[in-house]
């Protein structure tokens, strides 16, 4: 049991020095702001956390005392919630708004702390077991800093919780929404943690032992404090993550314009701002959010320039269609282009086309479905 208890608080711990040294990163850019001092300040606390959790595991003395590692344990864990208690304040609210609910967690959490101490060296006599206050006991001085404990535990998930839901509705910010959602979720998932802490502290004076499942307690700490590690972190890493998603929707647009736009090239080669080099690709994609908005502007003007050689045809289809409609007329347009024979009745005084795009995005979608018509006609 202990062993798997050591891998799950390790677990933990990894994840919290994951989140830890992803946000030193910052370091530079966000020393002087006190959001970003208070996030440094919640991870370390909850590296500490669950470090000495294995630690407690792994050892009987520390600094000599016997049980010390699980009371500088449960201080950890005690400034930690405090900690992510006020710094999901700061995100909240305006700092000016909440500087005395700051100043009453601080003070609460002190007075615990204090407390805590008081009844862990009044209960902690000598040849007490460490599963005494790891698993409960009858002895009421270490019954009650356990329940105290896991009190100072709860509460803050009930009130991250309460805190989290609305502000996530409030917000603008669509990846500090879904941080704000995590960590609702983090905190229902530790205070299950508490839940099924407290059934195994009250175990014994209930006269009845939780054996072999006595480790779900572990599992859901393990479990919330990942999905807390997550949602700390999220509002920075998300962006990326969302310039990811948005890079790889203009490469693959990108890459989709492409059979429209060669043959338009071919046929006026003055289009193109930066012609491609000699084996299609492009020099470089660090750029693309520019390069196709180049490619959409390119296609335009080859299409303007087929005008004269374009049919006046009927532009009533709708949907695919419409996008097969406009493909057709450009294959035909080159072609006359091509022959040098221009239709009777072209679209050169006539309006460029009846697509309207409201945005930037409904042009691309639009200009991708002709070219995926037109690559389909050759």
């Amino acid at each position: 049991m202990n062993a798997l208890k050591i891998v799950l608080f390790a677990s933990s711990a990894v994840s919290s020095y994951a989140a830890l040294l992803y946000k030193l990163s910052s370091i530079r850019r966000g020393w002087r702001d006190v959001g970003y001092l208070t996030m440094m300040a919640t991870l370390v606390l909850q590296c500490l956390t669950f470090t000495m959790g294995a630690v407690s595991l792994s050892v009987v003395t520390f600094f000599g005392v016997r049980n010390l590692a699980i009371l500088v344990l449960h201080l950890s864990a005690v400034a930690y919630c405090i900690s992510a208690q006020i710094l999901l304040l700061q995100w909240a609210n305006p700092l000016a708004e909440v500087r005395r609910a700051i100043r009453g967690w601080l003070i609460a959490g002190v007075v615990l702390c204090v407390v805590l101490t008081v009844l862990f060296f009044i209960g902690n006599r000598p040849g007490t077991p460490a599963s005494a206050f790891g698993t409960g006991s009858d002895n009421p001085v270490i019954l009650t800093y356990l329940l105290l404990f896991i009190v100072s535990q709860a509460v803050p998930c009930v009130t991250i919780y309460r805190l989290c839901v609305p502000s996530a509705r409030s917000t603008s910010k669509p990846w500090l929404r879904r941080a704000l959602r995590l960590l609702a979720v983090g905190a229902v998932v530790l205070f299950l943690y508490c839940t099924a802490r407290t059934v195994n502290i009250l175990s014994p004076v209930l006269g009845f032992t939780m054996g072999p499942w006595a480790i779900v307690a572990s599992l859901f700490s393990a479990l919330g404090i990942v999905i807390v590690s997550l949602g700390l972190t999220m509002p920075s890493w998300g962006v990326h993550v969302s310039s990811l998603r948005t890079w790889g929707r203009n490469y693959s647009s990108y890459r989709a314009l492409y059979p429209l736009w060669h043959s338009l090239y071919e046929s006026s080669p003055d289009i193109a701002l930066e012609p491609p080099t000699s084996n299609g690709a492009e020099r470089q994609w660090s750029d693309l959010h520019y390069r196709l908005h180049r490619r959409v502007i390119e296609i335009r003007d080859g299409w303007r320039a087929l005008r004269p050689y374009m049919d006046r045809a009927d532009g009533s289809a709708t949907g695919t269609d419409r996008a097969v409609v406009e493909a057709t007329k450009i294959k035909q347009a080159l072609r006359a282009k091509d022959s040098g024979v221009a239709p009777a009745l072209s679209q050169d005084n006539g309006s460029f086309d009846d697509h309207d795009a409201k945005t930037f995005a409904a042009e691309v979608d639009w200009l991708t479905q002709v070219s995926a018509a037109y690559g389909r006609l050759n």
